[in-house]
């Protein structure tokens, strides 16, 4: 059985780092997904697929893989310098602009 250890980037409607700390362990799928003639949703039959196991740190991910007899790739988050501004939020609105305003 494979699985795949990372830890998630930030979504695109994120400013801060929420969700990012945790790794996470996923089975990748066994069968291909098929597509249901009577509703057109689709499905499939592995459920291992559905499974998503959260850990602390790399480590322990990595451990519970081997302990288990998993064959995986872990895949290392490519981490984003934090986008700091002097005077932050708060300085567009200072009353000392130097520039107009431009919206």
């Amino acid at each position: 059985m494979r699985a795949r250890i990372y830890q998630p980037a930030r979504t695109a409607m994120q400013s801060g780092v929420g969700k990012t700390k945790y790794w996470y362990l996923d089975f990748a799928s066994e069968t291909a997904r098929e597509i249901d003639p009577l509703m057109g949703w689709t499905s499939s039959d592995d459920t291992q697929s559905q499974v998503r196991l959260k850990f602390d740190t790399r480590a322990e991910a990595e451990a519970y893989a081997k302990d288990k007899g998993l064959e995986y790739t872990v895949t290392e988050p490519n981490k984003r310098r934090a986008n700091l501004r002097a005077g932050g939020y708060g300085e567009n609105f200072a009353s000392n602009r130097r520039g107009n305003w431009t919206h």
